[in-house]
């Protein structure tokens, strides 16, 4: 298998996490957020882990100001995507939330990242987190979309066959 860059995105609680842990059982995946390196920061403003709907706006706003200040945000996925390169990881999933932030990362991988929307899981209804980081996630033409909407067992095979298509 080829080494491939995906950026995965999706609601709240629709299964990303989990979809990568699936395909770790087959394949040898990194699995990073650009958020990581902002709740760093945050922990360091008196941030205490919570994902209620406050601390997830400020979270956004935090990454939204960095990306604005320096792009630290797709500077440190680039960092990461380099590293991968010369790894023995063959998926990098990186999941990034923004639709322009997204697009940044592909460009920063000359267009060979490719960009999946998850749907399904938990969250069917479209839920409302009042940031756009969380709300804005269907605003991207993303180039798979994967519906988790079956058994755990029937999401691990439809999953992975979908990745060794891709």
């Amino acid at each position: 298998m080829k080494k491939i860059a995906i950026v995965i995105n999706g609601a709240g609680g629709v299964g990303k996490d989990t979809l990568c842990d699936l395909a770790a059982k087959h394949f040898k995946v990194k699995n990073i957020s650009t958020i990581t390196p902002i709740k760093e920061i945050a922990a360091l403003t008196g941030w205490d882990g919570r994902k209620d709907n406050k601390a997830r706006k400020f979270l956004s706003d935090l990454k939204s100001l960095c990306a604005e200040y320096n792009d630290f945000p797709t500077v440190w996925a680039k960092g990461q995507y380099e590293d991968f390169l010369s790894s023995e990881y063959e998926i990098l999933f990186v999941h990034i939330r923004e639709p322009h932030e997204i697009k940044k990362f592909v460009d920063a991988t000359d267009g060979r990242a490719k960009t999946l929307l998850v749907r399904g899981g938990a969250r069917m209804s479209r839920e409302k987190y009042g940031n756009a980081s969380d709300d804005d996630v269907e605003n991207y033409s993303y180039d798979y979309y994967f519906l988790n909407d079956r058994s755990i067992e029937e999401a691990e095979a439809n999953f992975v066959d979908m990745l060794r298509k891709i």
